[in-house]
């Protein structure tokens, strides 16, 4: 494996990782919106005692995935920045609106109402506008002249494609964390917020699988480079849907731990996020060698060998004493049953 492809799968990782989790925070924020008044299944409070510790944590790898962006692929960064100058605007001003009415709803009681509608509504438009990023590397939306680039804005939202990403982050964002939030509301022994987590899943990851079909036929449509390249890849894309199928069956089949309950989420958890795993990497590897279609590739993009070597080294550094941190973190959070099950209605800080 060349160093170039080795900082590529790095930088893949990263943004793989802030998918899954923030889709899951930011899904989160969304039903705690939704679900505001209805106090006797508790689901609000389920969301909002997942969100409170995660929101935090989930923001730190958007830091370490812009930070491998400009250290890996300097040469790509100046593109990168450039077109996504514009988007990249909208999405921190959302990621500051998002954050600080977060924060406010658990401070401010009297406006907790309009404060938390702000949010979940900001909130769940950021992966929509995370994700619209990827059609913009897929070409025809960067105009390269006089030795700049531009993006063509009025030329990528009138595309299909672009609408189809973003459809299916915002379905995705809802599947992702309707799940998540059904294992946790099962493991805080919270069964009606469970049942009403476990419908939603049951409903909106139809729809995920739908926007991922859409998806594949816009691709074929505005860019056929890419789509022949993933077909290239069926059996692993047949391997995703398979994974999808697993974790609705898995909402439906009777529970091991409860009888007279249906549905294993933990299992629907895991089989999902391999599915999304599966997706992603047939696109990352269709995508290659290009980073902007048809301009800008990973060797052109590529740091350094010998800055590559010593950010490498720091990121595995770093990694060996992060990452037993939040798999603690993470193990305290699921299985600390004086946190799981708190009672009353008191919103955790």
């Amino acid at each position: 494996m060349s160093d170039a492809l080795l900082a590529i799968t790095i930088l893949w990782g990263f943004v793989f990782i802030y998918a899954v989790m923030a889709t899951m925070d930011f899904g989160a924020g969304f039903w705690s919106m939704v679900y505001m008044k209805r106090t006797k299944t508790k689901a609000t409070n389920i969301a909002n005692r997942y969100l409170s510790p995660t929101w935090e944590v989930t923001n730190t790898f958007i830091v370490a995935l812009v930070v491998a962006i400009y250290s890996l692929f300097p040469g790509a960064a100046y593109t990168l920045g450039t077109v996504l100058l514009v988007p990249g605007s909208m999405i921190l001003l959302l990621l500051a609106i998002r954050s600080a009415f977060l924060v406010f709803s658990n401070i401010a009681s009297d406006y907790k109402k309009p404060l938390t509608i702000i949010s979940g509504i900001s909130g769940i438009l950021i992966p929509g506008l995370l994700i619209s990023v990827l059609p913009i590397t897929h070409g025809d939306y960067i105009d390269f002249s006089d030795g700049g680039q531009s993006l063509n804005l009025a030329k990528l939202f009138t595309s299909q494609n672009e609408y189809a990403f973003f459809g299916f982050a915002v379905s995705s964002t809802l599947f992702l964390s309707s799940l998540l939030l059904a294992d946790y509301s099962k493991a805080a022994d919270e069964m009606d917020a469970y049942y009403v987590y476990r419908r939603d899943a049951l409903m909106i990851g139809p729809v995920s699988l739908l926007m991922g079909v859409v998806i594949m036929h816009t691709l074929s449509l505005e860019a056929a480079w890419l789509y022949n390249k993933m077909i290239e890849d069926m059996p692993i894309l047949m391997l995703s849907v398979g994974l999808f199928l697993l974790g609705i069956l898995a909402l439906l089949l009777p529970s091991f731990t409860k009888k007279g309950t249906k549905g294993i989420p933990r299992l629907a958890v895991i089989a999902v996020t391999l599915q999304y795993l599966a997706a992603s990497f047939v696109y990352g590897k269709a995508h290659l060698p290009y980073m902007v279609y048809p301009e800008v590739t990973i060797e052109s993009g590529f740091t350094d060998p010998n800055s590559f070597r010593a950010v490498f080294a720091t990121y595995i550094a770093g990694f060996a004493i992060l990452f037993p941190g939040f798999v603690y973190f993470w193990s305290l959070f699921m299985k600390d049953k004086r946190y799981l099950r708190q009672k009353g209605s008191k919103q955790p800080n």
